[in-house]
Parts: C-alpha cells; sequence; structure tokens
C-alpha cells in the first residue's frame, strides 16, 4: 500500500488519480481539457530543456573539495587559500567546446576546465580549459571565431573552409592550433589532462599588494591522450565514453586529484617582459617564473541529478573573491560580461539561487524579482541603497586594488605581433614521432579547404615557426614551398 510519501501528485501538490489514461468524452471521444495532469505533463515535457550552452555545451561534472597544501598567503589574502590544510567544497566541469549536446567526447578539440569553490567569501569560478592559450586574445573575436567551429548555415555540415580561413588570417591562433592538432589534441579521458585558468589573473594580499598570476591544475593520474583511430572508434562506439569515464571511476572510488601550482609574477615586470604577459595566446616561461604548488583538488562524489547540477551549473570568470581580481586580459575583459550574460539568458536571472550555484556564504543586495525567483524575494527588507534603514552596506576594505590605465580610448591590439616564436618552440620541443602525428593530423585536416589560397597562407604560418613545420606541411598538401612563399 502506498505511503503519502509515494503518492504520485501534480506540481502543485494534489494526488494523480489515474495516470495511465487520459481523460476523455467517453472511450473513443475527445480529449478534455479539464485533464489538468495530462495538460501539465506535456507542457513542461515541452520545457525540460533549457537552450544548451552555444559553447561547451556537451560536458560532465562531478564534486569535490580543494585542500591548501603551501603558505601562499604573501600573494593572496583570499580566505579559501588562507591556511595549510584548509579544506574548501568545489564543483567542476568538464567539457568539449564546439559540439553540440549531443556530441562525441572523443572529437579533437580543447576541453573546457571549469571549477566552482563555494568558499566562505562567496563562490569564486575558474574557468579556463586543459590548454595554457587559446586561438584569440580579443574578445571581439569570439563569435566570429565560434561560428567558425559550428555548422554551415545552408548545409548544417561541419565548415573546414571556415575554420581554416579564419585560422589563416588569425595568425595568433596559430601557438593552440598546433596544441589541438598535436597529441594533446584529444586527452584519453578528463581525468588524464591537465586544467589552465589560461588568462592572468591579480593575486592582492593583505598588505594591498599585488602579483599578476596564471593557473596551472596538473593530473596525479598522469597525461594520457588517444589517437585519431582510436578516437572516431570509441566516438562510434561509446560517444559518451569520458562522461562514463569520470562516473564510474568515483562510483569505485577511484578518486580522480590534480595539484593545483601558479606561476606569480611582480606586477612591474608586466612592463619589461618579452611579450605581453596578458596576451591569452602566449605562456609565460616556467624558467622565468617557476611553478609554485598551492593545494589539492580531489572529485569524491557524482553528482545525484545530470539536469540539476551539470547543466544547471553556471560559470563566470567574473565570479571573484577578495584576494583574486581580473587583469587587462583583453579576451578575460570580454568574459567577465559575456559568461554571466549566457547564464542570465539561459538559465535566467536568478540562476545563482539553484543549489548548484548558490553561495555557502550569506548573500546580500538588492536585486529583486525576475522569473523563477525561489526565496523570498527579500521579503520586506530595505531594497535600496544608500539608506537610512540599517540595510547592507558596502566593505571599502574589499574595493579592487587600482591599476594605472594609459593611452587613448581607442580600437587598439597588442603591441606585440610575435604569433610565431611560441608554437616554433613547441614543435621543436615534441619528439619526432609527434611531429610526424602532428603534420598528419594538419594535413588531414586541411585536405578538405577548397581554396589553395587559405591553404598556402596557413602554411606560411606553420613555415614562420619553423621552416621544416611548414615545407612537411606543404609537402602532404601537395603544395610547393615557392607556392606558399
Amino acid at each position: 500500500m502506498s505511503t503519502e510519501k509515494n503518492k504520485l501528485t501534480t506540481s502543485s501538490g494534489a494526488p494523480v488519480g489515474d495516470n495511465q489514461n487520459s481523460m476523455t468524452a467517453g472511450s473513443r471521444g475527445p480529449t478534455l481539457i479539464q485533464d489538468v495532469h495530462l495538460l501539465e505533463k506535456l507542457a513542461h515535457f515541452n520545457r525540460e530543456r533549457v537552450p544548451e550552452r552555444v559553447v561547451h555545451a556537451k560536458g560532465a561534472g562531478a564534486h569535490g573539495y580543494f585542500q591548501v597544501t603551501h603558505d601562499v598567503t604573501s600573494y593572496t589574502k583570499a580566505d579559501f587559500l588562507s591556511e595549510v590544510g584548509k579544506r574548501t567544497p568545489m564543483f567542476i566541469r568538464f567539457s568539449t567546446v564546439a559540439g553540440e549536446l549531443g556530441s562525441a567526447d572523443t572529437v579533437r578539440d580543447p576541453r573546457g576546465f571549469a571549477v566552482k569553490f563555494y568558499t566562505e567569501e562567496g563562490n569564486y569560478d575558474l574557468v579556463g580549459n586543459n590548454t595554457p592559450v587559446f586561438f584569440i586574445r580579443d574578445a571581439i573575436k569570439f563569435p566570429d571565431f565560434i561560428h567558425t567551429q559550428k555548422r554551415h548555415p545552408q548545409t548544417h555540415l561541419k565548415n573546414p573552409n571556415a575554420v581554416w580561413d579564419f585560422w589563416s588570417l588569425s595568425p595568433e591562433s596559430l601557438h593552440q592550433v598546433t596544441i589541438l592538432m598535436s597529441d594533446r589534441g584529444i586527452p584519453a579521458t578528463f581525468r588524464h589532462m591537465h586544467g589552465f585558468g589560461s588568462h592572468t589573473f591579480k593575486w592582492v594580499n593583505g598588505d594591498g599588494q599585488a602579483v599578476w598570476v596564471k593557473y596551472h591544475f596538473k593530473t596525479e593520474q598522469g597525461v594520457q591522450n588517444i589517437s585519431n583511430e582510436v578516437a572516431a572508434k570509441i566516438a562510434g562506439e561509446n560517444p559518451d565514453y569520458h562522461t562514463e569515464d569520470l562516473f564510474n571511476a568515483i562510483s569505485e572510488g577511484n578518486f580522480p586529484a590534480w595539484r593545483l601550482y601558479v606561476q606569480i609574477m611582480p606586477v612591474e615586470d608586466a612592463n619589461t617582459y618579452r611579450f605581453d604577459p596578458f596576451d591569452v595566446t602566449k605562456v609565460w616561461s616556467q624558467k622565468d617564473y617557476p611553478l609554485i604548488e598551492v593545494g589539492r583538488m580531489v572529485l569524491d562524489r557524482n553528482p545525484d541529478n545530470y539536469f540539476a547540477e551539470v547543466e544547471q551549473a553556471t560559470f563566470s570568470p567574473g565570479s571573484f573573491v577578495p584576494g583574486i581580481e581580473a587583469s587587462p586580459d583583453k579576451m578575460l575583459q570580454g568574459r567577465l560580461f559575456a559568461y554571466a550574460d549566457a547564464h542570465r539568458y539561459r538559465v535566467g536571472a536568478n540562476h545563482s539561487q539553484l543549489p548548484i550555484n548558490r553561495p555557502t556564504a550569506p548573500v546580500n543586495n538588492h536585486q529583486r524579482d525576475g522569473q523563477m525567483r525561489a526565496d523570498g524575494n527579500g521579503g520586506a527588507s530595505i531594497y535600496y541603497e544608500p539608506n537610512s534603514y540599517g540595510g547592507p552596506t558596502e566593505s571599502p576594505e574589499h574595493k579592487a586594488s587600482p591599476f594605472e590605465v594609459t593611452g587613448h580610448a581607442d580600437s587598439v591590439g597588442y603591441d606585440h605581433h610575435d604569433h610565431y616564436t611560441q608554437a616554433g618552440d613547441l614543435y621543436r620541443l615534441i619528439s619526432d614521432e609527434e611531429r610526424a602525428r602532428l603534420i598528419d593530423t594538419i594535413v588531414g585536416a586541411m585536405k578538405p579547404v577548397e581554396k589553395d589560397e587559405i591553404k598556402i597562407r596557413q602554411i606560411s604560418h606553420f613555415y614562420k615557426a619553423d621552416p621544416d613545420y611548414g615545407q612537411r606541411v606543404a609537402e602532404g598538401l601537395g603544395l610547393s614551398i615557392t607556392q606558399e612563399l
């Protein structure tokens, strides 16, 4: 006999008398509009899918904790990093970038690496990738770049012409293209890849002293990648392979872990370093700024419900806590707006009230109303500031640290235009076998491009990074070196 707890009800809590048969006018008569349970089920079903993310649509997530292992209080006053041994609960979402929600996990694509720390001073989101650089360095180019990774508006097919046309006309992409086409382009699992904040951020300590910082999450499982052939086979047999692997590993108690390291750059070095340290297409030399260990991240709990936690999780690079701030990185500056705005559109203006996004720290502000307001909406409390009634007040000690700006308000790019040195260094760093696979992958990806003009323009970038790089791609595509130069 059913208990009260197990009774099927409508969303308003009324018991459902029949969930097998619609209410009709007789056995053959039309369905009646008064069958509110039927209408509710159909209406809700039509709305079960929120719009998928424009990028990073396909992903998997897990809960865990971050524990500080080394003292970094000389660099940042962030409370969750304030003492060795301190633990902070966190949630992570891994993802592919370009594919749709139903795409295969093992495609050649960067992987998103988004971490939400539920700190005592509010949520801190570090929204990065499994690569330390990106294809572009100014957010104004992002919509165009993503359009090239999506489907052709007429054929609804992926379009290599657009991909390579954009990359060949955006030489700053060469470093990331080289990484993407290398062995690192297809991780074996989410557990076997590093993660990076990619951007430069600012840390500020308790004395108000600032430094520039880059984040590196090093997998304790070791880096493992898979070949094009293995990836294609898995994509056909188990397109959810990475999602399944992460869930099963945690279920079996094989908790994946990463060590977090940072590179620290004194503020004044940014003015004299050999390239712009805020350019996200570049890495900082670890010889110049060695890795400093911060802590350890462990994933030890699977979501109870994919939609409620993984799909509705919202991350924004603008979710900072005291002691961590933005840098002048042009790509980051655009993301500070774009990510939060995407969530306001996709999930709703009150997305931060959902359990997966809700801070553990108290929230006191005057944002009211909006769809799906899930709390008391502020009740009768003060709804403006400043006020004379004891409402929440600002904390001047937590103002962002000032930084100097110079120059004219203008549409300007970065001063440094060396797109080739670091890509060439990477090409020369990898083994002969890796270089051979890199060339094969690039050639295979470029063969469908219809215009030789695009191929030649891209080959010229490879050649400028390293003559051998360009020569071998040209030969693979049947183009002579004289054509490309």
